[in-house]
């Protein structure tokens, strides 16, 4: 049975991304059946860039309204593609198989109910943040089930709405990504490992797409992690991420060392501060906030 195909991207001031992008989505060997650009109010031309496109459908929120959670929930119920992909205004499909690569796992499998793809660092990604991507997201494709939480941790409920397709009946089924500020991605991996369905990695449907954060931004971006994290505690308890963080550090810390690369290795540890802090800190706020 063929399978129809939805895009969903959320825009905010985009206007030197999208039209790259839609370029790029239009360009590849399976053609969403339809793209749904989302835009908080942008204040530049990305709405007059989408717009132009007839292929794609451009809905305008209210910034104020935006919820990670919700507001992909919206744009999902609007859509009607038996898989629905989203992306980040950011990511850049590195190839023109990028959608092909990304539904394969579903296609091919019925119980996987999300598959994401891998993400490369730009061309200006700093050294560490090269090698934090190379950890992250390896080369080596993979399905993860509950029967791989002791073992894996946290990662079995690794997903990523840079660049991952949804089946749309699972969606449906377990009650879509609801309110949250963060790692929608994640809350929907892990509802449906723990409802019995699997979660795929597609190493060869890749984007371009990194981020160079100051300490503070990491510390911020973390910060709401751990509100995340600890919000969702009950959902996640059987995975911490604290080993998976530990093997990172080591591994680009060891990589960095081998290199010679001092500057790069100093800049790495104060950015691993920073997510240790934030994550702690984002913990700390909602246990504070339950007493």
């Amino acid at each position: 049975m063929t399978m129809s195909v939805s895009l969903i991207i959320p825009t905010l001031n985009a206007e030197f991304d999208i039209g790259a992008l839609i370029d790029a989505i239009l360009n590849q060997s399976r053609v969403p059946d339809e793209i749904l650009v989302v835009d908080s109010t942008s204040e530049d031309r990305t709405v007059e860039i989408a717009s132009s496109y007839r292929e794609v459908e451009v809905e305008i929120i209210n910034r104020r309204d935006f919820d990670h959670g919700l507001t992909r929930d919206k744009a999902l119920r609007k859509t009607s593609g038996d898989i629905v992909c989203f992306m980040t205004q950011d990511a850049v499909p590195a190839n023109n198989k990028f959608i092909e690569r990304l539904i394969e796992p579903i296609l091919m499998d019925s119980s996987i109910a999300i598959s994401s793809g891998r993400q490369l660092p730009k061309a200006d990604a700093r050294r560490y943040e090269q090698l934090v991507r190379r950890f992250n997201y390896t080369e080596h494709s993979n399905v993860r089930s509950k029967t791989d939480i002791p073992t894996l941790g946290i990662k079995t409920y690794f997903a990523t709405d840079v660049c991952a397709a949804y089946r749309r009946s699972v969606y449906a089924e377990l009650g879509g990504f609801g309110r949250t500020d963060m790692n929608e991605d994640m809350l929907m991996a892990a509802k449906a490992v723990n409802a019995g369905w699997k979660v795929a990695y597609a190493a060869n449907a890749e984007v371009y797409h990194s981020h160079n954060l100051t300490p503070r931004q990491q510390y911020e971006r973390n910060r709401a992690i751990g509100r995340f994290l600890e919000r969702n505690a009950e959902l996640l308890s059987c995975a911490s991420e604290v080993g998976e963080g530990s093997r990172l550090a080591k591994n680009v810390a060891m990589t960095l060392l081998k290199e010679g690369n001092v500057p790069e290795l100093f800049a790495f540890a104060a950015d691993c501060v920073a997510r240790f802090a934030g994550n702690r800190a984002g913990r700390s706020e909602i246990r504070k906030a339950a007493r």
